[in-house]
């Protein structure tokens, strides 16, 4: 096995897919080390329509959220993929970048990341169904399309939010996403779900500058002096030590990111003595700031008639609206699902049996935080992940208004063909009630971030150009860097980080 390298990617998802093969396309011999399994050409992978399937399976890291009573102490799962392409693989397939204001809050903290700067890095990523425009890349690694229209969820959402007010929207990554639309998609113009390393690794899987190693789980990072020279892996049944000329780049995600930090000695020095372990850097934001958008899953609906075949995702639209008319952003997204949904509370407290169809709702300007910590040193230990969930009132009280919203949404014109009655709640609800519902219901969106954040202020570990402060040679290009969880899915920005972390990885090789 090849064991020496320019560049060590750690994680093949949105971020690291993206980072490995721009260093790859520079000249650079780049080894992508992923502790799954390859993902090309299983079916239920590329099957749009299977993807909830793949939550706490064998594609799945398992990974659950700790109880609160503020979720009535329930455990939630954290899908996170596990396979080549990371949660690309496993994910709903959403793609949705946010607004400037999102980024601004970023630029705030961390110069350089505004809208106008990241734009360039989104246009890279994509190939836009309709083409290249000022907003949209017309020839990037990954397929972004529409839906099939011809669903009658997909047109009850469409014209069920105009009857509610909100206008329709050509395109949510457009100039403004406010309203309701089509969505975008990661999915390939045949019809099959198109992962982060199908578009960006697929077309140099054959060149001698790109080694992937799947199965290979990450232990530890080595240095040299302040240098990070390499990892420590466990593969095949033994250890191996991969090396590094130029440097390290995490891109293992939220979680496992900072995680292996710890494991190498990078984080707060009481937290790392507890376990034992000797500390290299005295990083003690490294597993704090954690923040994921909650997520109703879902107000479920009796339908008049069967809805016919699935088609794509299950979804088609995005709904984006403010919880209340005074915010400067519009704070909540709801998605059509094309069959029933629901947390295991709502099949213990309701009827779902029949035909049913749901709507899910999110908080995406939301506001609490939580952190990571390490139960042991071992690389599987569980961790102990909590995002404080519905901590901070104004993530409740939008909740609760979207609830309503949808409540009397589904008694509108553009229903009156599907709607039949309520499911879960099984009756219209409000203040308390709708409280109880969102505390029963509410699960995650699957966008867990800020646990390496970047800023130039001093406790954020990670400098704005995703160096990690105190130490050479070691970047982090996934969702851990983000200060501020933007109003939207985190694919889409964290494959733009990825894009940008080459670039100033590069840029800084240049100077040096």
């Amino acid at each position: 096995m090849k064991t020496a390298f320019d560049y060590i990617v750690i994680g093949s998802g949105s971020g690291g897919s993206a980072v490995a093969r721009r260093l790859h396309d520079a000249g650079a011999d780049v080894a992508v080390i992923e502790a799954g399994k390859s993902t090309f050409g299983v079916a239920e992978i590329e099957d749009p329509s299977a993807w909830f399937g793949l939550q706490s399976g064998a594609w799945d890291w398992g990974h659950h959220y700790t109880p609160t009573e503020r979720v009535l102490n329930r455990d939630i799962p954290i899908p996170r993929g596990k396979g080549l392409g990371g949660s690309s693989a496993t994910n709903a397939m959403m793609w949705y970048r946010g607004v400037p204001a999102d980024y601004a809050r970023w630029d705030a903290v961390a110069p350089g990341w505004s809208w106008d700067d990241c734009l360039p890095s989104f246009k890279a990523c994509e190939t836009w169904q309709g083409g290249e425009t000022a907003l949209r890349g017309g020839d990037g690694p990954l397929q972004i399309t529409r839906p099939d229209p011809d669903h009658p969820l997909t047109q009850a959402m469409l014209k069920g939010g105009a009857d509610m007010g909100l206008p329709v929207v050509e395109d949510p990554n457009g100039p403004e996403p406010t309203g309701v639309s089509l969505a975008n998609f990661n999915i390939s113009p045949e019809g099959l779900r198109w992962t982060s390393a199908m578009g960006y690794l697929g077309p140099i899987m054959a060149s001698e500058r790109l080694t992937i190693l799947c199965e290979t789980r990450a232990l530890a990072l080595t240095f040299s002096g302040d240098h990070a020279s390499g990892v420590r892996v466990y593969k095949d049944g033994a250890e191996h030590l991969l090396t590094a000329r130029s440097g390290v780049i995490l891109a293992a995600g939220a979680l496992e990111t900072p995680r292996l930090m710890m494991l190498s000695g990078i984080g707060d020095e009481a937290e790392l003595s507890r376990l034992g372990l000797k500390t290299r850097l005295h990083a003690p934001e490294i597993g704090r700031n954690l923040q994921d958008h909650p997520l109703l899953r879902a107000l479920n609906f009796r339908a008049s008639s069967p809805l016919g075949p699935m088609k794509g995702n299950g979804g088609g639209t995005l709904s984006i609206w403010k919880s209340a008319p005074e915010l400067d952003q519009a704070d909540l997204l709801a998605f059509p699902i094309q069959t029933r949904s629901a947390v295991p509370a709502l099949w213990d407290h309701y009827d779902l049996d029949g035909d049913v169809f749901a709507i899910g709702l999110g908080v995406m300007r939301s506001y609490s935080k939580g952190g990571i910590t390490l139960t042991g040193t071992a690389p599987d230990d569980p961790l102990n992940i909590q995002p404080n969930l519905l901590s901070d009132p104004r993530d409740l009280k939008a909740l609760v208004a979207g609830v309503e919203f949808l409540l009397d949404m589904v008694l509108t014109p553009g229903f009156s063909h599907l709607f039949a009655d309520y499911v879960a709640p099984d009756r219209k609800v409000s203040g308390e009630d709708a409280v109880t519902f969102v505390r029963r219901a509410c699960s995650t969106f699957f966008h867990c971030c800020g646990t390496a954040q970047m800023g130039t202020h001093t406790d954020a570990p990670v400098s704005p150009r995703l160096g990690v402060k105190g130490v050479r040679g070691l970047w982090v290009a996934d969702a851990s860097v983000i200060p501020d969880i933007p109003a939207c899915h985190t694919h889409a920005p964290v494959t733009m980080i990825g894009e940008r972390a080459a670039q100033f990885i590069l840029e800084d090789a240049c100077l040096t």
